[in-house]
């Protein structure tokens, strides 16, 4: 593990830093970037990466460890790897599926090389730094970012007689042979001495993606060649090709700087992009002032806890404020839905990369907590989408929408938000969004189907239970954003639509969620083992145990169907123990507890259900096992698939003690904290204290006493607005569970 390492660099950053951050608040040298990055012994990590971002940033500026990121290392990186490619400017983090990947760099002595070992001895990474010496040729690479662009420090030493170079490569990307990728068209443009420019449009997952760049070097170029696809030309000033590979020589240079500043709409806004945000700055100052921004970010949570509990919860905070990604430039300006440029008010932001599956769990509500004046900028962006393609974003990438997954989960995100009076939102305009996102019918959503059966029957909607259940969810979620905005009508048909959950459920036969065929039969044979993926079957990534749980929105209700609070808990026990299998697993399914996959978002929510059902010691129990045994400081850090931080985001409502069982309920179910004290900034100057008693005892995860603002809680249930208005949760433990 590269830890040791990490912290010997990070310590001469803070040396420098020391002047402008005091001690008490340096929070972001509890990062650890190198966490979730690579799988041990199998299993999956988290696919996350180690390079350079701001928060929220359109760059990612980090290493490829593979020639062809795919679906295994889909953010590029694996830790497990010996040869870096070089470093590409975008990437993903977390995602199951790769995409991004654009702009790779390397510095190079022998122009014919194209890659290089390296070893994680050499390497280190902290919050807007990563370093590491390629090997091959003794080259020192450094990379820092602003937030929308890279800036590469590479060392060559002053004894090599060979040039210092820099290899250009517009063709790299993830793999071609997925989601119909290929590049449509690139250019390279030498536009000064010491800077060229370019593009590309390259279609993939996100569909026909636009990638302007402006490149500044720190000393004139010597000399440069272009391939594109095996035809080499020399000193031409432009190439233009679906191939474009360039190296670029600077003579005998020790040491050579470059800036890559980028913009989804063009290359003069690229240049803009640099001009606001770097220039006249040293690679040393803007590295601290990303340090000192990361510092900023996450120090709106700050922690009493183990020093390996502070590791993780701020490494998985910095993974929740990774995405979604700044996709408007410095000038306002930014790439519609429609493909358009167009121009925002002064002052507003446009965002994308929208995980929505996952991240409106948890993350998304974490947002509302410490990100308010964001989350309004998430929820017009979304909006953004409506106005210029019809209907809110299901899975967004680069401000297109590659429909991935199920449901319509920017509905909950929305309504959400303005349910807990986020400033900021337009809700008239969001709310005509969501009504017309759930009542038209299109080629992803169809609604007239939803509507005359009650249900999606799986003959004519495959992966039926899953959308029957997640599809409830959202209306009622516009049910409760109706009744808040005085539409009754609106709100009596979601309410009706909310409940349709009830209409798979097999009350007098199996137990369990299951499909009906249009005609209303059951269809057969049932086996509640066996796994689905995408498509094909009606369970998504899951089997039916894993979605039995999925009605967020009816907790009692389906604790009726299942014959009350004993008989609901009696079949969680089951879940929780339970290692029959039947056939093969699902590839996202992982970090199991029984039949319980911590490793994909579906499960999440349900250790927290026994709180809601007479028995919140198991809840207790069981959160606790999920923090100390699925998550921990190395490269394997996490369970699953991070999913643009919805698996971190879990973990860091569950150190606080509570977690967002119905995201858009305005509550929080109480669990069992890890931290001793927490200081949550929640604006306009309030905080929310919280306080743990452990009494000394270090097997104290039990709930004995739960105190909001002197008041005791007795179910268990802390209400959203507590937190927004500022005020102190006191929680007692114990070692012995209240049975």
């Amino acid at each position: 593990m590269a830890t040791r390492k990490r912290h010997i660099w990070l310590t001469a950053l803070l040396a420098a830093a020391a002047l402008q951050l005091p001690a008490a608040a340096d929070v972001a040298r509890y990062v650890n970037p190198f966490i979730g990055t690579g799988a041990i012994e199998g299993g999956l990590s988290g696919n996350n990466y180690p390079g350079v971002t701001m928060p929220f940033g359109m760059v990612q500026l980090s290493p490829d460890t593979r020639d062809v990121p795919d679906w295994d290392c889909a953010a590029g990186y694996d830790y497990n790897d010996s040869t870096i490619y070089g470093f590409s400017h975008t990437r993903l983090s977390g995602t199951g599926a790769s995409d991004f990947i654009d702009i790779l760099m390397l510095p190079v002595k022998d122009s014919k090389r194209n890659s290089s070992r390296f070893s994680h001895d050499n390497e280190s990474a902290c919050s807007g730094y990563y370093q590491v010496m390629l090997e091959d040729e003794n080259i020192n690479a450094e990379l820092t970012a602003t937030r929308r662009t890279g800036l590469h420090r590479y060392t060559f030493g002053d004894t090599c007689t060979m040039p210092s170079s820099i290899r250009l490569d517009l063709d790299h990307s993830a793999n071609k042979n997925s989601w119909g990728r290929k590049i449509i068209a690139s250019q390279i443009r030498v536009v000064a001495p010491n800077a060229i420019e370019g593009y590309r449009i390259i279609t993939g997952w996100a569909r026909l993606r636009k990638i302007y760049f402006h490149m500044e070097f720190s000393c004139p170029i010597d000399g440069w060649s272009i391939d594109n696809g095996g035809t080499v030309t020399h000193n031409s000033p432009v190439a233009n090709g679906t191939a474009l590979k360039a190296v670029f020589s600077f003579g005998h240079k020790p040491v050579v700087e470059c800036r890559v500043a980028i913009s989804p709409v063009s290359i003069e806004n690229a240049r803009l992009n640099m001009q606001a945000e770097a220039a006249g700055k040293s690679f040393d100052q803007l590295k601290e002032e990303a340090y000192e921004a990361w510092n900023s970010q996450l120090s709106k949570i700050t922690i009493k806890a183990p020093e390996h509990e502070k590791e993780i919860f701020y490494t998985a905070l910095y993974h929740t404020m990774i995405q979604p990604n700044l996709m408007s430039d410095c000038n306002g300006q930014y790439l519609a839905a429609d493909y358009a440029t167009r121009q925002l008010a002064e002052g507003d932001e446009h965002y994308s990369t929208f995980s929505l599956w996952d991240t409106f769990r948890a993350a998304h509500p974490l947002y509302t907590i410490i990100e308010p004046e964001l989350t309004a900028h998430f929820v017009a962006s979304m909006v953004r989408q409506y106005d210029y393609y019809g209907y809110l974003p299901v899975w967004q990438l680069w401000g297109q929408d590659n429909y991935c997954m199920i449901g319509n989960h920017a509905v909950p995100v929305i309504a959400d938000a303005i349910l807990k009076e986020i400033p900021g939102i337009d809700r008239q305009h969001a709310y005509e969004a969501v009504r017309a996102s759930l009542t038209t019918p299109h080629l992803n959503s169809p609604f007239d189907v939803w509507e005359t059966y009650g249900y999606m029957p799986e003959d004519l909607q495959s992966q039926s239970v899953s959308i029957t259940l997640e599809q409830s969810y959202d209306d009622w979620c516009a049910a409760r954003l109706a009744e808040a905005m005085g539409y009754g009508d609106d709100m009596a048909r979601f309410d009706t639509r909310a409940q349709y959950y009830r209409n798979l459920h097999d009350t007098d036969g199996t137990g369990f969620f299951r499909s009906r065929n249009s005609r209303g039969e059951w269809i057969e044979p049932f086996d509640p083992y066996k796994y689905g993926a995408n498509g094909g079957y009606p369970f998504t990534e899951c089997n039916a145990w894993q979605y039995y749980w999925y009605v967020p929105h009816d907790v009692e209700g389906l604790i009726t169907l299942t014959g009350g609070n004993e008989a609901f808990c009696r079949k969680l026990d089951e879940f929780f123990t339970s290692t029959t299998t039947s056939g093969e697993k699902n590839d996202n399914a992982s970090g199991f507890i029984g039949l319980y996959a911590h490793g994909n978002e579906p499960s999440h929510h349900v250790a927290y259900l026994y709180a809601l059902a007479g028995q919140p010691y198991k809840t207790q129990r069981l959160v606790n096992r999920i923090m100390h045994e699925l998550y921990n400081t190395t490269s394997s850090g996490y369970a699953g698939n991070d999913d643009c931080g919805e698996m971190s985001a879990w973990y860091i409502f569950s150190a606080l003690g509570f977690y967002p069982v119905n995201p858009a309920s305005g509550e929080y179910i109480i669990g069992s904290p890890v931290i001793d004290h927490a200081t949550i900034c929640v604006g306009n100057g309030r905080e929310f204290e919280i306080t743990v008693n452990k009494d000394g005892d270090k097997d104290a995860i039990y709930v004995d006493k739960v105190m909001l603002n002197g008041k005791e809680i007795t179910d268990y249930r802390l209400p959203h607005k507590a937190i927004a208005d500022g005020g102190t949760l006191q929680i007692w433990l114990t070692a012995n569970p209240k049975e």
